[in-house]
């Protein structure tokens, strides 16, 4: 059964005091692309985290967040007291004005914390690191599995529309086979009568082979057989992939383009009012079914 490429996935894990919190956004895109926002402290994980995900999910754009924090009251901050003092002494060697009241202005330390580098995330040693890793891993093999999930949910609405718009294609398709024989006699109808109509003052008759050659010509110009025939097997291709392969969506994309110009191809040829209604009728499916698979893994 066919996948979406829409999928959404949160999880939030205490493990071992520390609180993670991973979530996963997937939407459209032709190929497979990760964008992925971890914290400094967890950067070394953002290959294998790629790795998983790219192991479980063929094709989309892969929004991947990771947030952790300790709950049991350990700091993961560390504030770099020699750049913080560095600093304070070049204050401490400028002249600052003066206030009005004759007191000198005041250095706030909140400000200095927040000037880049002061305040850091304290790196994690190689024991820390394999917890970290441990935990980032198994969190996110169970977000992914979420995704999957509801990527296989959307996939299943998606198929049951994709059907439903084959069923009303077929059906057009079959009227325009059924009515594709009446457009020759209603030519040949039509041309006789014309021609008579033509010569009937002359009192002259018209040539039985050469009606017969124009019609024939007529016929062969306006067959749609062989277009109609590719246009049932592909439908018939469409949905058994949509029953048996989950990673269909650049196939089915093939496809569609394929009955779209079978369509166009029936509709150049074939010389009938009805005929060209139920192609605009079909031409019409065959556009909603483009957009649905737009969204197919």
């Amino acid at each position: 059964m066919i996948n979406s490429m829409t999928g959404f996935g949160r999880i939030c894990r205490e493990i071992d005091g520390t609180s993670y919190v991973v979530e996963i956004k997937t939407v459209n895109n032709r190929y497979f692309k990760v964008s992925a926002r971890l914290p400094e402290t967890a950067a070394f994980l953002e290959d294998e985290i790629e790795k998983l995900l790219r192991e479980n999910i063929y094709r989309g754009t892969v929004n991947y967040n990771l947030r952790y924090k300790s709950i049991i009251g350990e700091s993961m901050l560390d504030i770099d007291t020699n750049a913080l003092s560095g600093m304070l002494n070049q204050l401490n060697n400028i002249s600052l004005p003066q206030k009005s009241d004759g007191g000198q202005l005041k250095v706030d330390i909140g400000a200095l914390l927040s000037l880049p580098g002061i305040v850091r995330p304290i790196e994690p040693d190689e024991q820390q690191s394999r917890k970290i890793r441990d935990a980032v891993l198994e969190v996110t093999a169970q977000v992914i599995e979420s995704v999957k999930k509801m990527r296989a949910v959307e996939g299943a609405n998606l198929a049951a529309d994709l059907k439903n718009n084959c069923r009303q294609i077929e059906q057009n398709l079959a009227e325009i086979s059924s009515r594709a024989p009446i457009v020759v006699k209603s030519y040949q109808d039509k041309l006789k009568s014309r021609i008579d109509a033509l010569l009937e003052s002359a009192q002259t008759e018209i040539d039985k082979d050469s009606l017969a050659k124009e019609v024939a010509f007529f016929a062969d110009r306006c067959d749609i057989a062989e277009e109609t025939v590719r246009l049932s097997s592909h439908l018939e291709q469409f949905l058994n992939i949509c029953e048996n392969e989950d990673r269909a969506g650049r196939k089915l994309d093939f496809l569609t383009q394929e009955m779209l110009r079978e369509a166009n191809t029936i509709a150049s040829k074939a010389s009938n009012a009805e005929i060209a209604h139920y192609v605009v009728e079909i031409k019409s499916r065959i556009d909603r079914i483009k957009e649905q698979v737009q969204n197919i893994e």
